[in-house]
């Protein structure tokens, strides 16, 4: 193999002792340090989610603090009110303020020095029951017409707090307070005598004043900390008390709708200013029988100042992730470069020998282990590689050689294929039936010359056109486009593979009979339906000839046997005196045999009126156990006369089961099956009818004790005139027409009539019936 000029020297060194040879390091050791700097990295993160965590939790101190500001606010406020409240309970009980107790100076003067004692009462004032201040401090308003007033009449009902509100009558008597009109809360109790009669209202008018005083003692002690404004808003949203530019003002908050819920809390909400405020929130609730007016303190800071340290701390700490992440970064590049310098080396060989050139990779040498050994790893690749081309070019060449003499062999399974086509459509073409290829569509593939001459269309005409749009009449072509859809989906149909009789269609929309054969095949482009079809029009005016004769030689045969049949049973009941007992006996068989051969009459005319579609049918919904009954009670004279014993098994559940049903033709279907149980059952036997629930709809069964149904007549047990003992050995007697009728009958009612048998243990017929 050639050698690169640079492998030469390398390969031809001699080399160096083992003992001398410079420890090497390995990859691992390359990436055992990439992980401790890995190590780092986690941990600085690890140090930016914790200073996260702790910026949430200075946040949420922050919180929690203007919370509690509120909450001592709304405390202060029910405490301070509690004590006002009190105070004015005191002095309406006091008896040195009674009327007669004192002179009306001297009433004055005890007025005077309680308002100079509790310097936040503006007014001080005894009212009588007409209304009239009679005492008050200072003598403001005395003599004054106070009857309308809240506070008075409220007294009077048990409600002693009135709400903050605008001095009115002590308006021009008061000078402002601060450039701001005076407002009170109102506190007043009646006064009563020694027997307990009221004799007036004392009120008392607390200025708002002292709620100023309340909130300068919450937000004193946040002055470091920013502006924080505290409001007193009252149960209706308007601000008692807080800035200048709200006072007045009604709020709508969410913080004002939670307090209502939580009573206290904090929020980061939108004020109207447009100015995003953290607030903390607490509602009163009044102390000890001070009842309390539904105030609400809210304690707001703007949210940037409020939150101002906790984004300090963030700052700080992202400036200190970003230097170390820079600091890693520059070491991780260094580090990284330094080792794939051999890689890269590697992959630049790599690239010559992609280019063409036949040289061995030398760049391992010299470099930590694992390029040192993916680089001989590489050599021996490429040696294998090169012995495999040449192995490759012998195999191209026989495979070549292979697949020629395939092409030959599929050229003649080719002509095999084409020259079968052609003796299909040749066999296909001489057929008398017509025949039809519908693919899974519904299309038309394919159209012989018969089916040109029954139909009238021609090939070129019809492909590809939908097949029930040429021959099936409008009214079956849903049903036809269904049974397509069913194969498609199912790949079965009951229609297919057999044969059946249908009506076609021809090109001048005229109707005749059809019978079809069905069948699935496989073609180049999938499955397709092979369809043929036999014209029946010829038989099936052969059919109405044979029904018309056979109706025509019932009804003729009817007339005479009615009268043959009325004058033998006379004879039979004794009408013509008593007979000789051989001639009894004959008329007896004459009877007899003319019984059999109305009902054999009846029997012919029942099966041409369901060919013919003449059958009338009385349907209507009514419960089945009295039809059973009925049937059961008709033949209970049959059954004595052969011994045999007829029994009803009804369940409970069942007796309510009713269809949709003709009395007189079901109860014929019963006859007819107990009539053929009890002629085959054993003298002594027992025949039960039975009615029970099945599936969604009900079963009525006829059971027997006779021998069973033999094998080989079981599938021809509802044909025409069959039955199971031969005609030269019959003994049962019969028709063979009965289990027809039957299933004619029971199919017109949307049911199924089935049979069980075994040999020897007897048979059971089962009709099925849906529900009504």
């Amino acid at each position: 193999m050639d050698r690169s000029p640079t492998s030469l020297p390398e390969q031809q060194s001699a080399p160096a002792p083992v003992s001398r040879r410079p420890a090497r390091r390995g990859l691992g050791t390359w990436l055992a340090l990439a992980f401790s700097l890995l190590s780092i990295i986690l941990t600085v993160l690890m140090v930016e989610v914790v200073d996260v965590a702790a910026t949430g939790q200075i946040e949420t101190s922050i919180g929690n603090g203007l919370r509690e500001l509120a909450v001592q606010a709304a405390d202060k406020l029910d405490r301070g009110m509690y004590t006002r409240y009190r105070e004015v309970k005191l002095l309406a009980q006091r008896r040195d303020l009674a009327p007669g107790s004192n002179a009306l100076a001297d009433r004055r003067a005890v007025l005077d020095s309680i308002r100079e004692s509790y310097g936040f009462y503006d007014w001080i004032g005894m009212a009588g029951l007409d209304g009239r201040v009679q005492v008050a401090a200072g003598r403001l308003l005395e003599g004054a017409d106070v009857s309308q007033r809240p506070w008075f009449r409220n007294a009077q009902k048990g409600i002693y707090v009135g709400d903050v509100h605008e001095a009115l009558l002590l308006a021009k008597l008061l000078p402002r307070q601060d450039g701001e009109p005076r407002r009170f809360v109102d506190l007043a109790f009646p006064y009563k005598d020694a027997q307990g009669k009221t004799l007036g209202v004392l009120g008392a008018h607390l200025s708002w004043q002292w709620a100023r005083s309340i909130e300068r003692s919450v937000i004193a002690p946040l002055a470091t900390r920013g502006k924080v404004d505290a409001l007193i808003v009252g149960s209706n949203g308007s601000v008692l008390l807080g800035p200048a530019g709200l006072q007045g003002k009604t709020l709508d908050l969410a913080s004002l709708r939670a307090a209502q819920r939580q009573d206290a809390g904090y929020l980061v909400e939108r004020w109207p200013d447009g100015t995003s405020y953290l607030v903390g929130f607490s509602r009163s609730h009044g102390f000890e029988d001070y009842p309390g007016l539904g105030w609400t303190v809210l304690v707001r800071q703007a949210e940037l100042e409020a939150y101002a340290p906790a984004k300090a701390l963030r700052r700080r700490a992202l400036v200190s992730g970003l230097a170390l992440a820079a600091l890693f970064s520059i070491v991780g590049v260094v580090l990284a470069r330094y080792i794939t310098r051999p890689l890269g080396r590697l992959v630049s060989e790599a690239e010559r020998i992609r280019g063409g050139e036949n040289v061995q990779l030398a760049s391992g040498a010299g470099s930590y282990v694992e390029v040192e050994t993916l680089s001989a790893t590489l050599n021996a690749l490429l040696s294998d590689l090169r012995r495999r081309r040449h192995e490759l070019r012998d195999v191209n060449a026989s495979l070549e050689a292979r697949v020629e003499d395939r092409t030959r062999e599929l050229e003649r399974a080719l002509v095999a294929v084409r020259a079968s086509e052609q003796r299909i459509g040749a066999i296909v073409e001489a057929a008398q039936d017509a025949f039809v290829g519908v693919d899974m569509r519904g299309l038309v593939t394919d159209w012989n010359s018969a089916a040109e001459r029954m139909f009238g269309w021609k090939r070129a005409e019809v492909l590809g056109w939908p097949m029930p749009e040429l021959i099936v009449p409008e009214r079956f072509r849903p049903s036809t486009h269904k049974a397509i859809e069913m194969v498609r989906a199912t790949g079965y149909s009951p229609l297919l593979e057999r044969r059946v009789e249908r009506v076609v269609i021809d090109r001048q929309g005229v109707e005749f009979p059809i019978e079809m054969t069905a069948g699935l095949a496989q073609g180049v482009e999938g499955s397709f339906f092979a369809v043929f079809l036999h014209d029946i029009s010829e038989r099936r005016k052969v059919e109405q000839l044979k029904s018309e004769f056979v109706a025509t030689v019932s009804h003729e045969l009817r007339t005479p046997l009615t009268s043959i049949r009325a004058s033998l049973s006379m004879l039979a009941d004794g009408i013509a005196g008593d007979l000789p007992p051989d001639v009894a006996g004959l008329v007896r068989i004459a009877n007899e045999s003319c019984e059999r051969l109305v009902r054999l009459v009846n029997d012919v005319l029942d099966i041409q009126k369901i060919e013919a579609g003449g059958m009338h049918f009385e349907r209507h919904a009514q419960p089945l156990l009295p039809v059973a009954e009925h049937a059961l009670a008709g033949m209970q004279a049959y059954a004595d006369q052969l011994g045999v014993r007829l029994q009803l098994d009804c369940e409970e559940a069942a007796r309510g089961l009713s269809a949709t049903i003709d009395q007189d033709r079901l109860v014929q279907v019963l006859t007819n099956l107990l009539s053929n149980a009890v002629k085959f059952s054993p003298r002594g036997g027992a025949v039960t009818l039975a009615l029970c629930r099945h599936a969604d709809g009900a079963r009525l069964s006829v059971r027997d004790q006779g021998a069973g149904i033999p094998p080989a007549f079981r599938p021809r047990v509802f044909q025409r005139f069959a039955q199971a003992d031969g005609a030269d050995t019959r003994q049962k007697g019969g028709t063979g027409l009965g289990l027809s009728i039957s299933k004619s009958l029971v199919e017109e009612h949307g049911g199924q009539i089935s049979f069980e048998t075994q040999q020897g243990q007897g048979t059971v017929f089962h009709v099925d019936l849906p529900p009504a």
